[in-house]
C-alpha cells in the first residue's frame, strides 16, 4: 500500500505492508524506498503519527543515500577531460583521422573523427557497445554461480535510472543503469549478484543478506566503492 505524510515541508512517500509482528518498523533503503511494516491491528493513524514522529531521522537517510546515487557532470568532449571505464580514469584524446573509432591505449581514450563526426556521438556508440558485451558477461558467469538455485537467467535491459543501479522488475527483468559500465568489474558483479539473490528472495530480509554474503563474501567492499564513485 502506498501512503504518504506530510513532515513540515517535506512530503514523505512510504509503502506500508503489514505482519505478525508486535512493534512497527521503519526501513530506508539505498533506492531511497521508505518502508514501514507494521501490526496487523496498528490503525494507519497510528502509523502515519510514527512516520511523522521519525520523520528527521527519514529524511537524514535519504540524503545520505542520495549522496551516493549516480551523477555525471556536463562533458564537453574535447581533449583533456577524464571519462571512467570500469572503474579507471582515461584521458580522452580527440583527434581526426580517415576512420571514427575510439581506442584506449596506457591512460588514454582516443577518439579518431572521420570528416564532420563528432566526438560525443562516437564514444557513446563505442560505451554502449561495450557495456551491453560486459553487462551480458558478467550476467552469464553470475548466473553460473546460482546453478545450485534452479533460477533462470533473468531477461536483461540496460536503462538509465536516476535513483538505481540495478533493479529487478515485477515481471522479474533485469535492468542495469549504463553508468555501471563506469565502476570496476567487482561493483558490477555485486549489483548483477544483489538483483538474483532477489529472484530467491524478494525482500531485504535475513535470509537475503545471508544468500548474499555467500554469494560474494566481500560485497560490502564492493559496494562502499560503488557507492563512493563519483561518475
Amino acid at each position: 500500500m502506498e501512503r504518504s505524510v506530510q513532515y513540515g515541508k517535506t512530503k514523505i512517500n512510504f509503502t506500508l505492508s503489514r505482519s505478525k509482528r508486535k512493534t512497527l518498523a521503519i526501513e530506508v533503503h539505498p533506492d531511497l524506498l521508505v518502508k514501514v511494516i507494521a501490526p496487523i491491528d496498528a490503525s494507519l493513524k497510528s502509523i502515519e503519527d510514527k512516520v511523522i514522529k521519525r520523520g528527521s531521522w527519514i529524511i537524514k537517510q535519504i540524503q545520505f543515500f542520495e549522496s551516493f546515487l549516480p551523477r555525471t557532470p556536463k562533458r564537453e568532449y574535447v581533449s583533456g577531460e577524464t571519462h571512467l571505464y570500469l572503474g579507471r580514469r582515461y584521458v580522452l584524446k580527440v583527434k581526426k583521422s580517415d576512420k571514427s573509432e575510439v581506442k584506449l591505449k596506457g591512460g588514454g581514450l582516443l577518439v579518431f573523427l572521420k570528416g564532420n563526426s563528432k566526438a560525443q556521438a562516437v564514444l557513446a556508440g563505442w560505451y554502449k557497445s561495450h557495456t551491453e558485451a560486459i553487462f551480458i558477461k558478467h550476467l552469464k558467469k553470475n548466473i553460473q554461480a546460482f546453478g545450485n538455485f534452479g533460477i533462470n537467467e533473468p531477461p536483461l535491459s540496460i536503462k538509465r535510472m536516476k535513483r538505481r543501479w540495478g533493479s529487478l522488475t515485477s515481471t522479474k527483468n533485469l535492468i542495469l543503469n549504463p553508468e555501471l559500465i563506469k565502476t570496476p568489474v567487482k561493483c558490477i558483479d555485486y549489483v548483477i549478484i544483489h538483483e538474483l539473490c532477489h529472484l530467491i528472495h524478494p525482500h531485504h530480509g535475513k535470509e537475503f543478506y545471508e544468500l548474499q554474503e555467500q554469494m560474494m563474501p566481500d560485497w560490502r567492499r564492493w559496494k562502499d566503492r560503488l557507492e563512493r564513485t563519483t561518475i
